[in-house]
């Protein structure tokens, strides 16, 4: 399981011409499967992003988690974080989970990161095209990966 995570002033996800999800300040998080992801890589990745301590305190020093700010947190399901370019000039995604183990994968992550976060938890629309907007906020980018 990957997550490229992103501390946001505001993001948001279009689908067609249609806002499905929105979010103030807090984490975008673009969120991939590979095959043999299972329940543990959802529980101990939900853990992790919602642990991290990705916003500032007084001092101005990341020390603060989600909880710790009151972030809302915009989950993306994005299979292409497992794309290979290794090979040629055409991406590879033969190590992405295919969509019938994917999708539940993705909702379970959503459920424990909803069950524990403090505020607004957002989400695109799983195997859509989707249209991801947001503002970063340092910037911060962080890659999370569980193996």
């Amino acid at each position: 399981m990957r997550v490229v995570l992103q501390r946001v002033t505001e993001a948001s996800v279009v689908v067609g011409d249609r806002v499905v999800g929105s979010i103030g300040p807090g984490l975008a998080l673009l969120v991939g499967f590979r095959s043999g992801d299972g329940p543990d890589h959802v529980r101990w990745m939900a853990d992790k992003v919602l642990g991290l301590r990705v916003f500032s305190d007084d001092d101005g020093k990341m020390n603060r988690s989600v909880a710790d700010a009151a972030a809302d947190v915009l989950i993306v399901s994005q299979f292409t974080l497992y794309g290979s370019t290794r090979k040629g000039r055409r991406p590879s995604f033969v190590a992405a989970a295919d969509p019938e183990v994917a999708e539940p994968l993705y909702e379970a992550f959503v459920a424990q990161v909803r069950s524990a976060a403090p505020a607004i938890v957002a989400t695109g629309e799983f195997g859509a095209t989707m249209s991801v907007r947001l503002v970063n906020d340092g910037p911060v980018t962080l890659i999370l990966e569980r193996e």
